[in-house]
């Protein structure tokens, strides 16, 4: 455990110097020859992320943050509380249950425990029901769990050093559930996307991972190809594909004792809403499409159902048209009730020249889309001379270009 005496010097400096340059304070050792300042640094850099990131854990100023890897590596907290509210679902299913005292309390491990953001968060889902075994190589992460587990008041966790499939192999229990978040670089520090390619590599072990859970959660990249992550895990019951104000953060595959169809469910999180879709691809594979040219309201799918490829059912279920096969933009004649993604308003069609532009756009501000388009919106926007701002959109794609407005949605704005 850290000494508490250095704890407290630690944050005081860290509340001291809340605002100053982290690189200039690095540079100023001499002056502060008693002070971890490396640690001290990593407090105040932990608590700006942690404002945006985690906001709950921002909350705490006796929270200390690990190192920077590591708190990129980590989870917000909006998305590892969507994986506290799937396992409190799944377990809903299980029909086998663990009891103590009267009271039904569930197992479940984190075999990746990192910052432990999902660990807090399981360990809190189910109201607190549970009791969740933290599992992780690194000394100093371990130590900061064990600290930070008192400051928050979280008695439900134990936390284990150790090599995760070592540490399972060497245990008896069959946990309710497993969660997995494989540390997704090589050796030299590039980003991978494969399975195999993750440290641990899981697949290697899912044997013994299936004979110690009766569900499995896998925390996969956003780049990870879904019908590929199906096939090599088996036995998936549901994949969640998690956007974030609009942009694809994770997978999460959901394995269990089923032979049926996997569900696939997005999810786009933003302001504490959930803006869910789910379908199967056997659903989409079946569904009908239509197209059509732009009418009064073009339609774009939020970046999770984009991921899950969800093209044709979005235009069945809502009823609205393509506007054609490759552009995934959708254009109807209302205002969608739920519709998960972004609405825009047309008000007319555009020429993509400078000179016509600026006669509609005469303060020369717009937001630039560009979808199934030539060349990118950075350089349409260039081409046109226009500036990033104002409440107006330019939406080019090879079937037309309009100029658009945002179509406000009372639950979302």
């Amino acid at each position: 455990m850290i000494e508490e005496r250095t704890i407290n010097g630690i944050l005081t400096f860290a509340n001291e110097h809340e605002g100053d340059d982290v690189v200039r304070l690095l540079l100023q050792k001499e002056r502060y020859p008693d002070m971890d300042l490396r640690f001290a640094v990593q407090q105040i850099e932990g608590r700006r992320v942690a404002a945006e990131k985690w906001p709950g854990l921002a909350a705490h100023r006796s929270y200390l943050f690990p190192p920077k890897l590591n708190r990129e590596q980590s989870s917000s907290e909006a998305t590892a509380k969507l994986k506290g509210r799937i396992a409190e679902r799944v377990m809903a299913l299980q029909l086998c249950c663990n009891t103590s005292n009267g009271s039904v309390v569930r197992h479940l491990a984190d075999l990746t425990g990192g910052m432990g953001v999902d660990t807090l968060a399981l360990a809190t889902s189910m109201d607190g029901a549970v009791e969740v075994d933290y599992v992780e190589m690194d000394a100093e992460l371990c130590s900061l769990m064990e600290y930070n587990c008192g400051i928050l008041g979280v008695k439900n966790i134990r936390v284990h050093q150790a090599e995760s499939m070592h540490w399972l192999e060497d245990r008896t229990e069959v946990y309710d559930l497993i969660y997995i978040d494989p540390a997704r670089r090589d050796r030299k520090g590039r980003k991978v996307t494969a399975f195999e390619d993750c440290t641990p590599n899981f697949l290697e072990h899912l044997g013994l991972l299936c004979k110690h859970c009766r569900w499995l959660m896998v925390k996969a990249s956003p780049m990870t190809d879904i019908h590929a992550g199906l096939e090599e895990l088996g036995g998936v019951v549901e994949v969640h594909v998690v956007a974030v104000k609009g942009e694809c953060k994770e997978l999460l595959f959901v394995c269990g004792a089923s032979e049926g169809e996997a569900r696939i469910v997005c999810h786009n999180l933003w302001n504490g809403y959930d803006e869910a879709f789910a379908f199967s691809f056997s659903e989409e594979a079946t569904a009908s499409v239509s197209f059509a040219k732009a009418m009064d309201y073009i339609y774009e799918p939020n970046a999770a159902v984009m991921k899950a490829g969800a093209f044709r059912l979005v235009g069945e279920k809502w009823g609205v048209a393509k506007l054609s096969q490759n552009t995934h933009l959708y254009t109807g004649e209302r205002l969608l009730e739920g519709f998960p993604g972004r609405q825009f308003r047309v008000l007319q069609a555009l020429k993509m020249c400078r000179k016509a532009m600026h006669e509609v756009l005469p303060e020369g501000k717009a937001h630039v889309m560009t979808r199934n388009y030539p060349i990118s919106a950075e350089e349409l926007q260039k081409k046109l001379g226009l500036k990033e701002g104002g409440e107006l959109f330019v939406v080019a794609t090879r079937e037309g270009s309009w100029l658009c407005e945002k179509a406000l949605n009372a639950r979302r704005e």
